[in-house]
């Protein structure tokens, strides 16, 4: 870990060369590093503690914030779907899940077995696997040249705010776009994982916060005390990971209180 931080530099610069820096950095080691003018805002219901599998995370701002570890790569089945920060998660550009970084934020990412480097947006949460620090997109895994491998040991620095505009921040777009597909799914009797995105009263209010949230939302009434409550329930998903990025994309929605819940507890 550095003894000091290095912040951004804070100087005029056009998101076409901000993409380039990106894009063209780490053949040899090292990643241009880029120049941030206009940093957006961390969203602020990214940086809430959250559980998931039992472990307590802490989101917070770290700016020496170094580590070395095993980096993973998420593609396809994700391409389209919201990200924790609110964003669209583009495999093609080059962006990346971690599990307490502000969001959306700049990392430089190097992998240690072929010495290519590329900067990175953080704009999701994961991976919740053991062992991994940091999930890339298929084109940043292309770009460090872990692509084929699946996992790669890495150095991941932060870099600090990300910019505001460029929507999915510093891309390098692919020849073409992959075609949307959903995350795995379970019927409601596999176990099934769900998001409760929160319980009303009435169901008005309750169809009205489903249909903000999207298609893969729905209404659920249940008896609770007597009374009778209506959820609104996203998914299901028998990936934890997946479930939990859909969490905190609803929590950034402004669902705050959203939670993963399980088939068996009557969704």
């Amino acid at each position: 870990m550095p003894t000091a931080f290095r912040p951004p530099l804070v100087a005029a610069l056009a998101l076409a060369s901000l993409t380039a820096a990106c894009a063209s950095g780490g053949r040899g080691g090292g990643a241009s590093l880029p120049v941030v003018s206009d940093p957006a805002p961390i969203v602020s219901g990214t940086m809430r503690p959250y559980r998931i599998a039992g472990r307590l995370y802490q989101p917070a701002e770290d700016p020496d914030y170094e580590e070395v570890g095993m980096a993973s790569w998420y593609g396809g089945q994700h391409h389209g779907r919201a990200t924790a920060s609110g964003e669209r998660f583009d495999m093609n550009a080059l962006s990346a899940a971690h599990k307490t970084l502000p969001l959306p934020g700049l990392v430089e990412v190097t992998n240690l077995e072929t010495g290519r480097s590329a900067v990175v947006r953080l704009n999701d949460r994961g991976p919740f696997s053991d062992g991994r620090i940091i999930d890339l997109s298929r084109a940043a895994a292309e770009e460090i040249g872990m692509l084929a491998a699946g996992v790669a040991r890495v150095r991941v620095r932060y870099l600090g705010p990300a910019p505001r505009q460029g929507g999915a921040g510093p891309v390098r777009q692919a020849g073409h776009q992959a075609a949307r597909s959903d995350p795995p799914r379970r019927g409601r009797g596999d176990d099934a994982i769900w998001v409760q995105a929160g319980s009303f009263s009435e169901r008005d209010n309750a169809r009205r916060a489903a249909e903000r949230l999207g298609g893969d939302a729905r209404v659920d009434d249940v008896r609770s005390g007597g009374r009778r409550l209506y959820r609104v329930l996203v998914g299901p998903w028998s990936d934890a990971n997946a479930a939990e990025r859909r969490r905190m994309a609803v929590v950034a929605e402004g669902f705050s209180d959203a939670m993963l819940i399980s088939s068996d507890s009557g969704a």
